[in-house]
């Protein structure tokens, strides 16, 4: 981790229903494109912080992440706030990472649905 900083890292995806299978494995597709995008081993990751759409109640994404190495990765979940108009069936991402990437080399994922919530990083 030699000249590397600390950087937060944006995903957001969508499922189609609220299933704990969907659940699963759009985090995991999430987690895998956003690690591979930005050239990130699990053991450069600090934390991650997972929120869902209030109409996803049937899994934690964390679990998911604990599936696929993610085990000693300090993880939490919580749900949006109920806004108005906003984006459903979402589980959005907040990862903290060591990186040699500068801010604007960092590559925020959006997948799914969820890839109109930020067209500014496409």
């Amino acid at each position: 981790m030699t000249n590397s900083l600390v950087r937060a890292l944006r995903g957001a995806t969508t499922v189609e229903h609220d299933d704990p299978e969907e659940i699963a494995d759009a985090t995991r597709e999430l987690l895998i494109s956003m690690v591979q995008s930005n050239e990130i081993d699990v053991e450069e990751i600090i934390s991650v912080l997972f929120t869902t759409s209030p109409d996803l109640t049937a899994a934690f994404p964390a679990t998911a992440a604990r599936g696929i190495g993610f085990h000693t990765v300090p993880l939490m979940c919580a749900s949006e706030i109920d806004v108005p108009g906003a984006k459903k069936l979402c589980i959005r991402i907040m990862m903290h990472a060591y990186s040699t990437r500068t801010r604007e080399e960092i590559r925020h994922v959006y997948l799914r649905d969820a890839q109109n919530l930020r067209d500014d990083l496409r």
